[in-house]
């Protein structure tokens, strides 16, 4: 009896320490689903080409395959200052695996569109405003016609609504750059590839492929000087966007991340403001491509 009894302890003893075992060999980056992840990073962005019309009460063109760039901060600590870290091109990101492969999240892409000053475009359309506002010098009809979109009067580095020493104030000057926000949901899938550079099977670090399909709103902060009139510089829901990307992911300790991505996609913005009149509008629609740079972590609360 005795020998009966300390065999069912020792049986119950060893299958409680194989069970551990096993748990204990079980990686916490081996399985996604349940856990929260959370990202900062940063972007470059290129544009292509975008027809942008302008319309109001007295006014009415086109403005044919405008040009534009992003507006880089390049290394600076505004990234990481919490009282600046909103204002260079960033990307913040948070979400939830509801799979070990697929995730959703939110985030919000700050992207700058600047119009390219000092180029040649062509315009159609008419200009017909009062003679007592400065940018009736513009006043005409246009078909085709190039547009010299210089700074003109317009003071360098800035906006200026009036004229200097005489001069027409500028034609255009167009950009969204507090910024071209991009708030979107997007749906990814995940895949650990860390086997294919003969990584240990550890929780020390983990490399992920990822890709992804998201859409959502634009909500820009549009700053425009058109044809000398007072701008309009507020937040405003202007049109929607839809975007794919694919990324790499390196994953350190378990809760730690950095990650870099390509991300391209399509924008349509019909409602934009211009000035401070209700009136006066653009639209625009053009395709989008992202460098990003993101350090993050996730965990399970």
């Amino acid at each position: 009896m005795k020998t009966n009894i300390l065999f069912f302890f020792l049986l119950c003893f060893s299958l409680n320490t194989f069970a551990q075992e096993e748990i204990a060999v079980e990686r916490y980056t081996a399985h996604n689903k349940g856990k929260f992840f959370v990202s900062w990073g940063g972007n470059r962005d290129s544009y292509t080409e975008s027809d942008v019309n302008f319309r109001g009460k007295d006014y009415n063109f086109t403005v044919a395959d405008m040009k534009a760039h992003d507006k880089p901060k390049g290394y600076h600590i505004d990234y990481v200052n919490p009282a600046n870290m909103t204002i260079p091109q960033t990307n913040f990101r948070m979400g939830y695996f509801f799979n070990d492969h697929y995730s959703v999240s939110i985030g919000w892409d700050h992207m700058k569109y600047v119009m390219t000053q000092n180029q040649i475009a062509n315009v159609t359309g008419t200009i017909n405003l009062p003679v007592d506002q400065a940018g009736s010098f513009y006043n005409g009809v246009y078909n085709n016609t190039p547009v010299d979109m210089s700074l003109y009067g317009a003071q360098e580095g800035g906006f200026d609504q009036g004229t200097v020493q005489g001069n027409p104030p500028a034609f255009l000057m167009y950009e969204h750059t507090d910024g071209l926000n991009y708030i979107n949901t997007e749906v990814s899938r995940h895949d650990d590839i860390s086997k294919w550079f003969g990584l240990p099977n550890t929780d020390k670090v983990q490399i992920n492929l990822t890709e992804g399909l998201g859409a959502g709103v634009l909500y820009p902060k549009t700053n425009t000087t058109l044809l000398g009139k007072e701008r309009h510089d507020d937040f405003h829901i202007s049109g929607y966007g839809l975007s794919a990307k694919a990324g790499i992911n390196f994953t350190f300790f378990k809760y730690f991340y950095l990650q870099g991505e390509l991300k391209g996609g399509y924008i349509n913005m019909q409602d934009i403001r211009t000035t401070v009149s209700n009136e006066d509008k653009a639209s625009q629609d053009f395709f989008f491509f992202q460098r990003i740079i993101a350090v993050g972590g996730i965990f399970r609360i």
